[in-house]
């Protein structure tokens, strides 16, 4: 039943009900103990004034006077009081209420026990023996061992005297209503942080997103919750941001695999082509020995070209592999960028002389920062090589648009016939070719323009191909710079 009782309750209101029962418990021990003091204290009172008959009689009586002589006319308000002397063996020699005395010890009476051995004692409501009343005893021993009592019967007047004051029952009452209702908004504001921590913590439970939570009131309990919701909010967001990351590694990896693979078909593709070059030219000029000088030497040209093919198509490989496997691995150090690119010039302007094509280059100055200068190389390299073999202009230009403490920008352009627009983007794909049998042709790889891009985003760059209005194709490149 109780069971059942607390379950349908809520825990406001369950810790209300206990604080309730804790107050009335705690109110009702402080009015038992103040009536019961109350009552003491009124009867401690009233021992205390007829203690002062009794000290007023041990006088007369040391002074030589009878019990029977002693005027008690003074004592207002205790007409009808009984007065008894008994001596140290507890005999009764003298009392003004009874036409005989009683022959019975009063030793084992309260107030002559407490009398005879602390010098003065009380006794509340007790029944005599003798009268058959009830009365209000009060004893007080003198210095001759006798002991004087006063007794007052018990009747309304007195009852009321020694009743306690019930004024503090009200006031005790207001009190209690007060902490009530203070304890009511007080439990219902802890229990609304209970409850919400109990929802918050099945939103857990459940594993819904707790972002959004509603932020608790501004107090040490709210303080509390509000840091436990912010504490699980972002480890949810952690658990979140390492499940993305695992998500975009795992990604990263299939990309790679899948690159890998298709690198690996594309080679086996482009090896084909000079392989079987070679093949055939080695096969016929075994099978014809008695070919003419003049065909020998084209069958053996052709097998030369195609082993170049080879080799410039395997460093391409082992150049992008490289890149792929071990970014972090690649080493880099401060390098001027302008060197590189007038190396890269140098070394290319007599195979471009030759084509009819001049290099233009307008990088001057120092242009320092952190890189790989076989890698910048490579970048450079390709372009203008591309440009030589694609471009059909007349000249390729490198410049400078931007540099400052954070990037670089550089373009390399020709004046060629450009690239058609839907080509632009695919342009860094690895082995894409715009026209395949001219690619081929021209002994490239398909190689070229990826290894670049590749190069250019170890250094934290970026790099897009457009068309230029005039004409040409020209690559812009930013390159991220530290001072």
């Amino acid at each position: 039943m109780a069971m059942g009782l607390s379950n349908r309750l809520t825990y406001p209101q369950r810790l209300f009900l206990w604080l309730l029962g804790y107050s009335v418990l705690l109110v009702g021990c402080f009015v038992i103990f103040q009536y019961k003091r109350e009552k003491e204290f009124k009867a401690e009172e009233f021992n205390n004034r007829l203690q002062l008959i009794n000290t007023y009689i041990l006088t007369e009586l040391r002074e030589g006077h009878a019990p029977s002589e002693i005027d008690l006319s003074g004592s207002e308000g205790f007409d009808d009081m009984r007065v008894s002397v008994i001596d140290r063996r507890g005999k009764v020699v003298y009392d003004n209420s009874l036409d005989s005395l009683p022959l019975a010890s009063h030793l084992d009476r309260l107030e002559i026990r407490e009398a005879l051995t602390k010098g003065s004692g009380y006794s509340v409501r007790r029944h005599s023996a003798s009268t058959g009343d009830y009365y209000f005893y009060s004893a007080t021993r003198g210095n001759d061992g006798y002991v004087v009592r006063t007794a007052v019967p018990y009747s309304i007047s007195l009852t009321a005297l020694l009743r306690a004051d019930f004024r503090f029952l009200w006031i005790m009452g207001v009190i209690s209503i007060v902490m009530c209702v203070l304890g009511y908004f007080a439990t219902r504001r802890v229990g609304q942080h209970i409850l919400r921590l109990k929802q918050f913590a099945d939103n857990v439970e459940k594993g819904r997103n707790i972002s959004e939570t509603e932020p608790f009131p501004n107090d040490e309990l709210g303080s509390i919750s509000n840091n436990i919701v912010r504490l699980y909010a972002r480890l949810q967001q952690a658990n979140v941001d390492r499940d993305h990351e695992h998500r975009s590694a795992l990604h990263e990896q299939q990309e790679k695999e899948r690159i890998k693979k298709q690198l690996t078909n594309n080679i086996n593709h482009e090896l084909k082509t000079p392989v079987a070059s070679i093949r055939i030219c080695v096969e016929t000029l075994l099978a014809h020995k008695e070919m003419s000088e003049e065909k020998r030497e084209l069958f053996l040209s052709r097998c030369l070209s195609n082993t170049e093919r080879l080799q410039h198509l395997l460093a391409d490989v082992a150049l992008i592999t490289r890149m792929d496997d071990g970014c972090d691995s690649i080493v880099k150090e401060s390098v001027d960028l302008s060197d590189i690119i007038n190396g890269v010039v140098e070394d290319r302007r007599i195979i471009a002389e030759s084509k009819g094509i001049a290099i233009r280059n307008g990088i001057s100055g120092r242009i320092m920062l952190e890189g790989n200068a076989s890698l910048l190389e490579a970048v450079f390299n390709n372009l203008i090589d591309n440009a030589m073999a694609y471009s059909g202009g007349s000249h390729i230009d490198i410049g400078l648009e931007t540099v400052t403490s954070g990037r670089i920008i550089l373009t390399v352009e020709d004046d060629g016939i450009g690239v058609p627009s839907e080509h632009l983007e695919r342009l860094f794909e690895r082995f894409y070719r715009i026209d395949k049998g001219r690619s081929r042709a021209a002994g490239g790889t398909g190689l070229g323009l990826a290894i670049v891009k590749n190069a250019v985003m170890i250094h934290g760059g970026t790099i897009v191909a457009e068309n230029r209005l005039s004409g040409g194709l020209r690559f812009r490149i930013t390159l991220l710079r530290k001072e």
